[in-house]
């Protein structure tokens, strides 16, 4: 085996333990420390729920929690990270995490 082929292994398994580790922790703690102030001044600036009402209709609220889509953590930040990306916010990860941290708290709950 070349140096190179055992640095891809080393790699891998780095990845594969530190992807471990992750899905160890405890389910919220993506959102610890999370400044909660400025992911609701974000949402009211990106007018999120405005964009939610025209999705979904109502007060946009449906859009939470669809048909199990998003059940753990990860995929809620994921979500922002997506309207993030599709919308062109420019949002910085720490920003994204503090969005998804107030979603966390007002709608989805995960501990």
């Amino acid at each position: 085996m070349s140096a190179i082929e055992r640095w891809s292994v080393v790699a891998g398994s780095a990845a594969l333990l530190a992807a471990g580790c992750a899905v160890a922790q405890p389910t919220a703690a993506i959102f610890q420390g999370a400044d909660l102030a400025l992911g609701e001044r974000l949402i009211k600036e990106h007018r999120c729920a405005e964009c939610h009402q025209r999705k979904v209709g109502g007060d946009g609220s449906s859009i939470f929690r669809p048909a199990g889509r998003i059940n753990t953590p990860g995929f809620l930040r994921g979500m922002v990270e997506q309207c993030n990306t599709e919308l062109n916010l420019a949002l910085f990860p720490e920003e994204v995490t503090a969005v998804a941290a107030v979603l966390n708290r007002d709608h989805y709950r995960f501990k």
